[in-house]
């Protein structure tokens, strides 16, 4: 294992950070927040040219074909940016979910439209229990039609098609299908629109049993994870400029050693959350076989880290913190947001105690 960057992955961080900074500026991003879907098809076909909706999957389908280290790359990248729309609901979330259980022929009908950029798409997962254990899901498909609602699904509004999970398996649905419902729901993260997702006998087609989902939300978790890591970064440099300027008593307030602390604190957090992030995309490349416990070490800290970042970073700022023009609260707002999705920090340690009484179990039987 190679504890640095190679130059091609310096290159793809390097450049995708100048591209976010040029096509998605924070003004960019103010402008579509303010809109119903936070989405712009002009910045979706630059994506799509870059080749970031394609960015892990087979070339046969249209794709890149990079590993999931990339993805973690530009996930970072995209969280600096706080980048609007549905580009983690299609890619990181619909696109790994169709990697990981559909058929080729599905594939080339799902997957490929979205390397392509021509299809935008995300995943139905939570009800009104509002867990993330898959054991825990009701909503079932009967003689090919699904019946129930869906909460907090992201992008729903602009997805070309959703995929449901189910009790039964998972399930494609297009998105002008007979009896389908979509109603906007209020979301801390302004960047991400949230909605319901009613289904009434509404036609979906079977993508899989469900029983590979476990590695595709492997795969979306620790991008999550990497997308928070990119928000802390920024918030720590937006911090660290604004005490560097701020003047108190006749002197920058970064001058000042319980501020030095604060940001040598949220420095520490960032750079041990990217170290989890990147070994949980390596991981999940390799196929290690502590790779569940890494993408679960991954978000359990970035989720606490995130928040204390957030935290940190405001309480520097003051009363400025808080005002609508400085962009460290919609930082903060997407870390509270992504802290729960896909299963908090105390989600991910039970998993994690889980995960080694098992191991230790098969262990004990071998022997």
């Amino acid at each position: 294992m190679q504890f640095g960057l190679s130059e091609s992955q310096e290159f793809l961080k390097d450049s995708a950070r100048k591209f976010f900074a040029g096509e998605c500026p924070s003004s960019e991003m103010r402008r579509l927040i303010e809109t119903d879907t936070a989405y712009d098809a002009v910045l979706w076909s630059k994506l799509t040219e870059q080749g970031y909706t394609g960015i892990i999957f087979p070339e046969e389908y249209g794709g890149v074909g990079l590993g999931k280290v990339e993805l973690m790359l530009l996930m970072e990248e995209a969280g600096r940016a706080l980048l609007p729309g549905p580009f983690f609901s299609t890619v990181a979330l619909a696109g790994s979910v169709l990697d990981a259980v559909a058929s080729p022929v599905q594939k080339m009908q799902y997957l490929a439209p979205i390397c392509r950029g021509s299809a935008r798409a995300t995943v139905a997962i939570l009800e009104a229990n509002v867990s993330w254990n898959p054991g825990d899901i009701q909503l079932s498909a009967t003689g090919g039609k699904l019946r129930g609602e869906k909460l907090f699904v992201s992008d729903a509004a602009v997805a070309d098609f959703l995929l449901v999970v189910a009790r039964n398996g998972v399930f494609a649905v297009h998105a002008k299908a007979e009896g389908l419902k979509i109603s906007p729901m209020q979301g801390m993260d302004l960047t991400r629109k949230l909605y319901s997702v009613e289904f009434r006998d509404t036609p979906a087609e079977t993508i899989a049993s469900g029983k590979d989902l476990a590695r595709a939300f492997d795969v979306v978790t620790a991008a999550l994870a990497a997308e928070l890591v990119g928000g802390m970064q920024r918030t720590l440099d937006i911090t660290v400029e604004y005490a560097k300027t701020r003047k108190q008593f006749g002197k920058p307030i970064g001058m000042f050693q319980a501020v030095q602390h604060q940001c040598a604190d949220m420095y520490l957090e960032t750079e041990s959350s990217r170290s989890a992030v990147y070994y949980a995309g390596w991981a999940l490349e390799e196929n290690s076989p502590d790779a569940a416990t890494a993408v679960s070490i991954a978000k359990m800290y970035a989720s606490d880290a995130a928040r204390t970042v957030g935290n940190r970073g405001i309480q520097i700022h003051g009363g400025m913190g808080f005002t609508w023009e400085n962009d460290v609260h919609l930082y903060y707002r997407r870390a509270k947001a992504s802290e729960t999705a896909f299963g908090d920090a105390t989600f991910h340690r039970e998993r994690i105690a889980s995960l080694v009484i098992d191991s230790a179990g098969v262990s004990r039987k071998s022997a």
